[in-house]
Order: structure tokens, then sequence, then C-alpha cells
């Protein structure tokens, strides 16, 4: 089964963004990358209220320390390209007001020609909510699921009118409007999370963190899907946070995604086989610059095609 491949954009302190994002779009899409991605983190602090992704202890990468905006990046994209879909993976819902997100999504899109695919969760951070949230961190579902409201609303016909609790939009035009109806993918990281994703949403970004737990993810999404009568398949696509080595790791413990190329391309190959058709690889912490990852992502996707996938 051939998946389609996504290639994250350059984000990072490594790379020069107002160089480096269109030249890696244009190569990714010349190569056969379907998609481009943008991820992200506002702030590294120091010390930090917790740790990564919450978990107490574990610390923040080091590439976190300056992650350039997701939507500078997405329209940088945009205009070096013309074919691959621009995704977020994700915003983080709850650091943006949504009626202002809703319309720089609207406006993307319609730059881009209808590309856009607003990947959206709720985060982790106690930091980045201390300094950027429109509502406090116990709030971050009610305001996702605002958000979502507000898109609906604001992509929606004239005239736009809302009522909620961070917005109120009197009657209005509110333009422009998205090309096509803009794809929405969530997480599922909790039951009320998947049913929010069965309910409301295009498509699932989960995190490809092995084939045997993102295979049995997969399939509790499509029974919930089942259960709440849904009709229309759930699309998917899983990032992976690939770690590229020049030498193959060695030992037991590697993790997913973690190594050469032809590591890389053997576990995207058993994450393949879990029926998920799309995957993103976020190949930019590990390469030095925008040269190198441009050469990796090429290779990772040959060699990709030539094993099958």
């Amino acid at each position: 089964m051939t998946i389609s491949l996504g290639l994250g954009l350059p984000q990072m302190k490594q790379y020069d963004i107002g160089r480096d994002v269109a030249s890696v779009a244009r190569a990714a899409e010349e190569t056969g990358y379907a998609s481009l991605w943008v991820f992200e983190r506002v702030l590294f602090p120091e010390p930090a209220t917790q740790g990564l992704y919450g978990v107490p202890g574990l610390p923040w990468p080091d590439q976190y320390r300056s992650v350039a905006d997701p939507l500078v990046t997405l329209a940088l994209a945009t205009a070096a390209t013309g074919r691959a879909r621009l995704g977020t993976s994700v915003l983080v819902a709850p650091l943006h007001v949504p009626f202002q997100l809703a319309r720089s999504l609207a406006s993307l899109d319609v730059a881009s020609g209808g590309r856009v695919i607003a990947g959206l969760g709720t985060g982790w951070s106690l930091d980045e909510y201390a300094a950027a949230s429109v509502a406090p961190f116990e709030r971050r579902g009610a305001v996702l699921d605002e958000l979502l409201d507000v898109c609906a609303a604001v992509w929606g016909p004239d005239p736009v009118s809302y009522e909620g609790e961070l917005t109120t939009i009197a009657p209005s035009e509110v333009g422009p409007k998205p090309v096509r109806p803009i794809p929405v993918y969530l997480p599922a990281n909790s039951p009320r999370a998947t049913r929010r994703l069965v309910d409301r949403a295009d498509g699932w970004m989960p995190v490809a963190m092995g084939a045997a737990r993102l295979a049995e993810e997969w399939q509790r999404v499509q029974d919930v899907a089942a259960e709440r009568g849904r009709e229309r398949p759930v699309d998917v696509c899983a990032r992976a946070n690939a770690r590229y080595s020049a030498k193959p790791f060695e030992g037991a413990g590697r993790q997913p995604f973690h190594g050469s190329v032809a590591q890389i391309v053997e576990d995207l190959v058993a994450h393949a086989e879990t029926g998920v058709t799309e995957f993103l690889l976020d190949l930019q912490g590990a390469t030095r610059d925008a040269a190198e990852l441009i050469d990796v992502a090429a290779e990772v996707y040959e060699a990709a095609r030539a094993a099958g996938v």
C-alpha cells in the first residue's frame, strides 16, 4: 500500500526562516511530499514549571528555544508551493483568539488555493498558558469547543453571528471565505477528546510511537465512530517525530523513527501496516541546516517508495 507522506517545515533556531522555509517547501513538493506541516511552541521556560509533555523531570529539547510562528511559516510555504497541502500539527487552540484564528486560517486557505488543514489541540504547557492563553488551563477543552464553533460560523455563509463565552460576533459579513471547507484534525487522548473528534472533526492526528500502539489507538477511534453512528470515514495523519542520524542507532532501546534513513523507513513500513494512510515526518530537529534537511527528506522519501510504502 502506498501511503501519503508529509514533511515538517523548518521552524527551529538552526534555520534561516526567511530563506529556508521556502527552499525546503519547494524541494519537498518537487520530491513528492504531499503535505507540509508546522507545529507550535511559543516559549522556552527556564526553569520550566513542568517537564516536557507534563512529565515530571523530562527536559524540554534544546530546539524548542526558538520556534518560528506556525502561521507565518505556513504563509511563507504557501507562496513557494502550488500543490502540497499545508497543515498545522498542531495549533494550541487556547493560545489564540478564536475569531482571529478562524480568519487567519481562512485567509491562508484562499492564498493557497484551498490547501489548508487545521490541526488543533489543547497543549500541555502551563508556562505557555500563563503567557498567552485566552482562558485558564482548566478551561482548555471548552476553549477548543468554542474555537470549533467560531470556525464553523466564520467559514460559513454570511451574515455570521455567534455568542459564546469568549466570542461575540454581531451579524456581519466576514471574509474571505475558505476555498472549500477547511478539514479540521483533532487529537484523541481521552474518551471525551475521542468523542469530540468523532462528532466534530474530519481527521485524527496521533503521534506514531510504536506500530502496535498506533494500531490499538486507531481501532479505538474507529470503534467510537461506529458506536456514535458516524457515516463518513475518519481521516488520519500520524506525526512521526524523527531523529535522524548518519549512523544507525544500536541497541534495544531505540525509539521509533530514531536512527539512520534505513531505520526510519523500517519504522515507517511497520507503522503503515496499521492501516494509517498518511504520515507526517518531522526531520528538522537533528539536521544541521536546510541543505541537510532537504537531502535527508529526499533520501527518506525515495527509500520509502522503494520499500513499497
